[in-house]
């Protein structure tokens, strides 16, 4: 569950901050580092 959560908050983050202005390795990097962030996040929870 928490793997879910954290996709779709990373998922849901880097399209509503890398949408259309960086482009799509800008979305995908900034998915990548709210992955990151978020699993780092959901370990305290």
């Amino acid at each position: 569950m928490k793997k879910l959560i954290q996709i779709i908050g990373a998922w849901y983050g880097a399209r509503k901050i890398g949408g259309g202005k960086c482009g799509c390795i800008g979305t995908i990097f900034v998915f990548l580092i709210l992955y990151w962030i978020f699993g780092y996040v959901l370990n305290y929870f």
